[in-house]
């Protein structure tokens, strides 16, 4: 299951204090992208002290990266909420 692999690889990756992955596929049935698969669409809210210091666009391609091949070629879509420990969503 693919919300479960993405859990894994980002709590191994980042340790994060806050994780919440959101399969939104079924918001987006029918629409571009959509495999059929119900495993298409993502919205990840991640809260890690990794993140400190860092602008959001570091942090997105820092959780694209520990994900490898998942976004873009496993996964269509994949919103990104990256927050360092004290910010808010």
């Amino acid at each position: 299951m693919m919300q479960t692999e993405i859990d894994g690889i980002l709590r191994d990756a980042f340790a994060p204090t806050r994780l919440e992955v959101i399969n939104d596929s079924a918001k987006h049935s029918g629409h571009s992208g959509d495999d059929g698969s119900g495993e298409s669409h993502f919205t990840v809210v991640i809260e890690s002290a990794v993140f400190a210091g860092m602008s959001r666009l570091q942090r997105h391609r820092k959780v694209i990266a520990a994900l490898g091949d998942i976004p873009g070629q496993r996964v269509h879509a994949l919103a990104i909420k990256a927050l360092a420990p004290g910010e808010s969503t």
